[in-house]
């Protein structure tokens, strides 16, 4: 998610991630480094924190106002943040263990197999609304989506490419509508490094709103 060296400390990747999505700001505060060293103490991947944010930003993304941040604290995406962290530990505790042999239980399913199902079910979903588009999400289902990711970098990245994959397949004219929500609220004054992951985040808020798949 993040554009900054593999030598990065997860402190500074998430900071970099927030203040990218959040679209204004050049650090955190003393309370929000606070809360990023807590969660770099959890011992999870970046990936996961920074699904807490994205999703956290999502959804106060089209109540903000033009010029306005979308989040104005990084402790606004404590419980969102909170929540990824405790379904990555709680997946990933039954990783590993074997079950009884006298047992008919399911193994437990990883973080990324649990995501990787819900956006799949969600792409089945959206053949139903949208007819045009099922052609693109049952290539998608056969070829992008038809391994599961073992790691969570790998997860967004398989789901940043269905996504673009489904835009491409839209009509020109929506097309251009959702490129144009996306750049609404651009900051002039950010880097160009942030504003790449800004315009990443916030075109695929966009598709995800224009197809109804806000919960993948």
């Amino acid at each position: 998610m993040s554009l900054l060296p593999e030598s990065a400390s997860f402190e500074e990747l998430v900071q970099d991630y927030f203040l990218a999505v959040r679209g204004a700001g050049l650090m955190l505060s003393a309370l929000d480094t606070e809360l990023v060293t807590a969660w770099a103490q959890e011992g999870v991947p970046f990936e996961v924190v920074a699904r807490g944010i994205s999703r956290s930003a999502e959804k106060a993304l089209w109540d903000a106002r033009p010029g306005e941040p979308v989040l104005r604290s990084l402790r606004a995406c404590r419980r969102q943040v909170e929540t990824e962290i405790r379904k990555y530990r709680d997946l990933s505790a039954g990783q590993g263990e074997e079950a009884p042999p006298a047992s008919k239980k399911r193994p437990a399913r990883s973080w990324e197999e649990v995501r990787h199902a819900r956006l799949c079910a969600a792409l089945r979903a959206l053949t139903e609304r949208e007819d045009a588009l099922a052609p693109r999400v049952h290539r998608l289902l056969d070829t992008v989506l038809a391994c599961v990711p073992r790691e969570p970098a790998a997860m967004d990245q398989q789901e940043a490419w269905a996504l673009m994959a489904l835009l491409r397949a839209l009509p020109f004219t929506e097309r251009r509508t959702v490129w144009r929500d996306a750049r609404t609220g651009e900051q002039q004054l950010m880097t160009a490094r942030a504003r790449r992951v800004a315009r990443r985040f916030r075109l695929q808020a966009a598709v995800r709103r224009r197809l109804d798949m806000k919960e993948t």
